[in-house]
């Protein structure tokens, strides 16, 4: 694409995002459908006036992807429950390690028995279409601090999580196809993949939330008062969290994750310790089972909140920006029957399957089960890893077959999800008022 083609595009979806926000907000299905059907329109599926190769753009796109995600988990992060608990948590801890082990062993087996793929590829695949994505599925996540939904809780913090826990298991596909050391016996592989990444990324996270929460709350409590710009603070954060991640080998989006994550549980404990110590018995206590919104009479709002709605706005134009760009690589020959048969499987075996796996001795009522074993969105991030597994020396005829297999995997995704999302969650509501709080 040209600079000009660039720029008419960027501009273009400025303008139609701006003036379609109400409209698309009552439509029965997701933004996302309607921003694909777009892209059909206008690539090479039928008008042909667009068209983007994601395998010369692998560069570009593995960045855009990156960004994206980032600026997704640090929004799910901030959205978080208070206060933290392990028994709150272990639903989507179970999700984002045991079940993203077990799709990941689902979809390699699939792919080596049905496709023909190596078995590093079906790997490699299987670890590009676990995770779920934090950016397309708005409409089952949490929508903002204090919300006390247990589905919308457990598919947002699992989103969170598994974009980071998917990348040791991206590594190993690369090793078995040679382009990553694993070490003898996968030593190194798990050592320092699994367990040093892991736990570095999840420290760094919440060392630098925690940081800045204090930093902030004492410039905002000192007189005289600085009026902070909470955008730049929550970029801010997101950049040294990742830095921080990836300089010591660590998985940055786990880090930004849960940088945000303990941005927000540490400053509503210091916005609920400065009520107590002014002895304003009229403020609303932090509740045990969910937080409330920052209570009125906080001393300022939180950086966390007032960073929020602009990641949510960059969230939401990344979105159509990418999702225009998939429409724009699909040819009326990219819907071969290995492509579609794999995303059905996908989302009728795979994600099911490892679902039930997963929450195997929990007390997760069966609703929520079920239809966290559907909502399995995939999009942005299994984009991301598959231009990074490309940009580490994926051979071109494995990445062009893993790039077809997962566009149509993502796409299917959109329209399947996208369409059955507002009717399945009108019917679980009926459910929510019988079911424990996250």
């Amino acid at each position: 694409m040209t600079n000009a083609q660039w720029f008419l595009l960027v501009g273009g979806l400025l303008l139609a995002r701006a003036l379609t926000a109400p409209m698309l907000q009552r439509l029965p299905v997701t933004p996302a459908i309607v921003y694909l059907a777009v892209g059909l329109l206008v690539g090479p599926t039928v008008l042909n006036l667009f068209h983007f190769n994601p395998l010369q753009e692998s560069a570009l796109l593995e960045v855009l992807t990156e960004v994206v995600v980032l600026i997704s988990l640090f929004s799910a992060g901030v959205k978080m429950p208070v206060p933290f608990s392990f028994v709150r948590w272990r639903t989507p801890i179970l999700l984002a390690s045991v079940s993203m082990a077990v799709s990941v062993g689902l979809v390699a087996a699939f792919a080596y028995c049905f496709l023909g793929l190596p078995l590093g590829a079906g790997v490699l695949l299987g670890a590009i279409l676990a995770p779920t994505d934090p950016v397309l599925a708005t409409d089952v996540q949490t929508r903002h601090p204090g919300d006390r939904d247990q589905l919308r809780f457990t598919l947002t913090c699992e989103a969170g999580m598994n974009d980071g826990s998917a990348f040791p298991f991206v590594m190993l596909g690369m090793g078995l196809l040679g382009l990553h050391e694993l070490g003898e016996f996968g030593l190194r592989w798990a050592l320092f993949d699994v367990l040093w990444a892991t736990i570095a990324a999840i420290a760094i996270g919440v060392l630098s939330g925690v940081a800045l929460a204090y930093v902030a709350h004492k410039l905002r409590g000192t007189p005289p008062r600085h009026k902070l710009m909470d955008d730049f603070l929550g970029l801010g954060l997101i950049g040294v969290a990742y830095g921080l991640s990836v300089w010591v080998d660590a998985w940055g989006f786990l880090a930004v994750f849960f940088a945000a994550v303990a941005l927000r549980q540490t400053e509503l404990k210091l916005a609920g310790a400065d009520l107590d110590n002014k002895d304003r018995p009229q403020a609303d206590r932090i509740e045990p089972e969910a937080e409330k919104a920052i209570p009125d009479n906080a001393p300022e709002p939180t950086v966390s909140e007032g960073s929020l709605v602009f990641k949510e706005h960059l969230e939401r134009l990344s979105e159509l920006m990418l999702i225009l760009l998939i429409g724009g690589t699909l040819f009326l020959d990219s819907w071969s029957w290995h492509a579609v048969g794999l995303a059905l499987f996908l989302f009728v075996v795979a994600r099911p399957v490892s679902v039930l796996v997963g929450l195997l001795g929990t007390r997760t009522a069966w609703p929520i089960r079920g239809m966290v074993g559907w909502f399995g969105v995939r999009g942005i991030g299994s984009l991301y890893y598959l231009m990074y597994a490309i940009q580490h020396g994926l051979p071109e005829e494995l990445a062009l077959d893993l790039i077809q297999l997962t566009l149509i995997a993502v796409t299917l995704s959109i329209l399947v999800h996208g369409t059955s999302v507002k009717p399945l969650m009108r019917r679980f509501l009926r459910y929510r008022r019988h079911l424990p709080s996250p």
